[in-house]
């Protein structure tokens, strides 16, 4: 039986190269986004993919999206990427739209992948990705709410990855760290790529590749580029207070109105 993965977030970015190099690899699909012209396309394009349209920061829709993961019997690979970030301080921040980036972070990464270990761990085998960021290794005083559940979801899948050691070694869950990365995520920030050096800038398709690798391989943590593993390991050797002084003077972290 053909394995089967979903996705969420697959409409563009790296939610899109993920459908694109899971279906090379033989993988049958479930995409998930919100966005129904442009899932239907991409599932057309692929083929062997289902187009399951959703704003999984809706419980309801995420109760959906979990129920057809239960009803899958060949599922083996869980892809949490949907998600958003803003750039504004916090309490000036709409107080819906940060609501809206907990729920997606995090209750939609706790549903469905409750939901799909619940199947993964008594067959033995299946992996969970849960797309998190650079970000989760770092504070910015205009994105507080991102490197938080970006941090959550490290935390969460180094947790569950001790759990499935003991309990169910074949399935593997990782948590996949990019930085800046192209896409429409900064497009939508209205980030100007002009002012991030160039080297800092990674290609979808490699972020992905790197997580697809990783996860062959068993790693819990991947990070792509040498740039941002440097940056990792440097965050988890400075001192608190180094790093506190680093972030609030950083331009890409500056705080914003």
């Amino acid at each position: 039986m053909r394995p089967v993965a979903l996705v969420t977030g697959a409409s563009s970015g790296i939610g899109e190269a993920f459908a694109r190099q899971l279906s090379a690899r033989g993988y049958g699909l479930i995409l998930v986004a919100r966005r129904e012209d442009r899932l239907i396309r991409l599932a057309n394009e692929l083929g062997r993919a289902e187009p399951l349209v959703a704003d999984l920061a809706d419980a309801e829709a995420r109760a959906i999206v979990a129920a057809r993961i239960a009803q899958e019997p060949a599922f083996q690979l869980l892809v949490n990427n949907a998600g958003f970030g803003t750039k504004r301080r916090f309490w000036n921040a709409d107080l819906e739209g940060q609501q809206r980036m907990h729920q997606l972070h995090v209750m939609a990464t706790v549903d469905l992948t409750h939901a799909a270990l619940k199947a993964m761990t008594p067959r033995g085998r299946g992996g969970v990705i849960n797309v998190a960021s650079v970000a989760g290794f770092a504070r910015s005083p205009s994105n507080v709410s991102y490197c938080a559940t970006k941090t959550w979801m490290i935390a969460f899948t180094e947790a569950l990855a001790l759990e499935l050691r003991g309990a169910a070694p074949g399935v593997r869950v990782q948590a996949l760290c990019p930085g800046f990365t192209y896409s429409e995520f900064h497009d939508v920030l209205g980030t100007d790529r002009g002012k991030i050096a160039k080297w800092l800038w990674m290609r979808a398709g490699d972020v992905v590749r790197a997580s697809l690798d990783g996860l062959d391989a068993g790693k819990v943590i991947v990070v792509p580029g040498w740039q941002y593993r440097v940056f990792v390991t440097l965050m988890n050797h400075l001192p608190w207070k180094v790093k506190m002084a680093m972030w609030a003077r950083s331009p890409h972290t500056r705080d914003r109105l």
